[in-house]
């Protein structure tokens, strides 16, 4: 038999050229809070209202954009229409904000435009009912929650003079504390799995650690920008809105790896999306404003 004219030598397999390894996550979120932070509370005390309206309708549309972009992939005018429906309640909520009939008129068209949207554009299905479903919860879970922080800037004002912006920031305070805590808390201390089926990394040391940061969030917010907070009234709503603010994150978590994604977006420098920067807000902002309406 004629021998190959195909070399027999054995190769020596090649190692890759190592990759230059990437920036800490930890330094560039906290450049870009470094950066955002400051930017925001010269908006919140030295703007008008309508300015943090429009700020905020802006990460709106965003946030809904990325939120659509997972339950309505390749649809463009399914995405575009999910974040008009987004704006839409914003402004119900900004305008009507007195008025029970426009509010109980959102509530009960919501879940038949949403049926209606996927009646007119079939599409797969399959998939038919998710879509009926995030037309729906979609706009009030991104609009209904940041638009309670918008009127929270607004009308907090009838507390005292930047009551309004005091509370918005301690909305942020609850939210981003409480991650910033639960981060270092699991970090160095975290042994026990919180939910390892939605959000792997999280702990039960974690979670006390963020709660334990929300409560310190709300007593600084007593003695140093809104003393129009009672200090026991504070505690309560850290722990409340600080403990729901987490159950905000799992759940965010939860709709990325349904859909199999791992951020939302990538606006935001070492963050992600707008949806991974505020899920827990959504959440803090909200019991934040309902505490003011109810309680004060």
């Amino acid at each position: 038999m004629p021998q190959s004219s195909q070399s027999t030598m054995p190769t020596t397999p090649t190692t890759p050229a190592a990759s230059p390894k990437p920036a800490s996550n930890l330094l560039v979120r906290l450049v870009t809070g470094f950066i955002g932070a400051p930017l925001i509370l010269l908006l919140l005390y030295l703007g008008p209202a309508w300015g943090w309206l429009v700020f905020v309708a802006v990460a709106a549309a965003i946030g809904a954009y990325e939120l659509f972009g997972m339950t309505h992939p390749e649809d463009r005018v399914a995405q575009i229409l999910g974040v008009a429906l987004t704006e839409i309640v914003i402004g119900a909520l900004w305008f009507f904000t007195a008025d029970a009939r426009v509010l109980l008129t959102l509530l009960v068209a919501a879940p038949i435009v949403g049926m209606l949207l996927v009646l007119v554009r079939l599409g797969d299905i399959h998939t038919s009912a998710v879509r009926v479903m995030a037309n729906t919860f979609g706009p009030l879970y991104v609009g209904g929650a940041l638009g309670a922080i918008i009127l929270l800037r607004r009308d907090g004002d009838d507390l005292g003079p930047h009551a309004g912006a005091g509370f918005v920031v301690l909305a942020l305070s609850l939210a981003w504390a409480s991650d910033t805590g639960a981060y270092f808390a699991g970090r160095f201390l975290g042994k026990h799995k919180l939910y390892e089926a939605v959000s792997p990394k999280k702990t039960v040391e974690g979670a006390l650690g963020g709660l334990a940061a929300s409560l310190l969030s709300a007593v600084v917010a007593h003695f140093w920008f809104l003393p129009a907070l009672p200090l026991g009234e504070g505690a309560v709503l850290a722990l409340v809105a600080g403990g729901l603010g987490q159950a905000g994150d799992l759940g965010e978590s939860l709709l990325k790896r349904s859909f199999g994604v791992k951020d939302s977006g990538g606006i935001v420098p070492g963050h992600g999306g707008i949806l991974d920067r505020v899920d827990a807000l959504l959440i803090t902002g909200s019991m934040t404003y309902l505490y003011v309406k109810w309680l004060r």
